[in-house]
């Protein structure tokens, strides 16, 4: 068993957050993730429409200091406070959902 190899491995999730544009979305999403040591892989926003605001992230919380049930109540408390929609994913849920 390489335990080396098992340290490096990343744990990834999808978030993704749709909602009316207002100031202080990601401020509110980046910050809970550096507060609880998840890091940002990758991010990706735009407003699209009439003012809608779409932002996907793909962030590692392999190191995370909560468990994956503890961000997900989290993430979607923000999203009620800022009136948002804030969905997770998990990357191995991803894969087999897009598996050919």
């Amino acid at each position: 068993m390489n335990t080396e190899k098992e340290n490096t491995e990343k744990e990834l999730l999808f978030i993704t957050v749709i909602g009316e544009d207002k100031k202080g979305i990601v401020a509110s999403v980046s910050t809970f993730l550096y507060e609880k040591n998840i890091n940002i892989e990758d991010i990706n926003q735009r407003i699209m429409g009439d003012g809608y605001f779409v932002m996907t992230m793909l962030v590692d919380i392999r190191h995370a200091a909560i468990s994956m049930e503890e961000i997900t109540k989290a993430l979607e408390k923000i999203g009620r406070d800022l009136e948002l929609r804030i969905q997770l994913q998990h990357e191995n849920i991803f894969k087999m959902m897009h598996r050919v």
